[in-house]
């Protein structure tokens, strides 16, 4: 198969997917290294197309959302990660990414797609396993959080959910 077949064939994939699709799954299906649909990823990218990468690998934003977003500014204890983003996502949310300000090099973001109560015990798996801390521990607990819900009464549920467990920076 040549490059833009590749290519079309992994943007169709992305378009039709429900869940995130790993690197590594690509490349088996194509038949190709890794490193192979990093490249086609980043080709794609600067087609235009809205391709992110997150911990449970790429997904293709829609160009139009129907969502409420918010970016919300959280303050947490390391043990108290798992707690808040089950509850976010326990009331219908996603989170879509983290964000720092850090001292030195401002803004740092991480994109999360955390959408169920999996991804989120996922997540938390990750951290344990590969020994890793938190973007927030740079920061003493403070961080930033871009979520979504389908409508505004469940992101009133969310905030004042996080907002009943202290979480929210006000």
């Amino acid at each position: 198969m040549r490059g833009e077949e590749r290519r079309s064939a992994i943007l169709n994939k992305l378009k039709h997917s429900d869940s995130p699709i790993k690197g590594g799954d690509l490349s088996k299906e194509f038949n190709v290294s890794r490193q192979v649909i990093v490249q086609d990823i980043a080709l794609l990218r600067a087609e235009g197309n809205d391709i992110i990468a997150t911990p449970q690998g790429y997904v293709l934003m829609s160009p139009t959302s129907h969502f409420i977003k918010k970016v919300i500014a959280v303050k947490h204890s390391e043990d108290d990660i798992e707690e808040e983003l089950k509850t976010i996502v326990s009331l219908g949310g996603r989170i879509l990414d983290v964000t720092i300000e850090h001292k030195i090099y401002g803004e740092i973001t991480g994109k999360l797609m955390l959408k169920s109560i999996y991804d989120v015990e996922m997540f938390i798996k990750k951290l344990k396993d590969e020994n890793v801390k938190p973007l927030s521990k740079l920061t003493e607990g403070v961080h930033i959080h871009t979520i979504e819900a389908d409508n505004e009464r469940d992101m009133q549920r969310i905030l004042n959910a996080l907002r009943n467990k202290g979480f929210i920076v006000e």
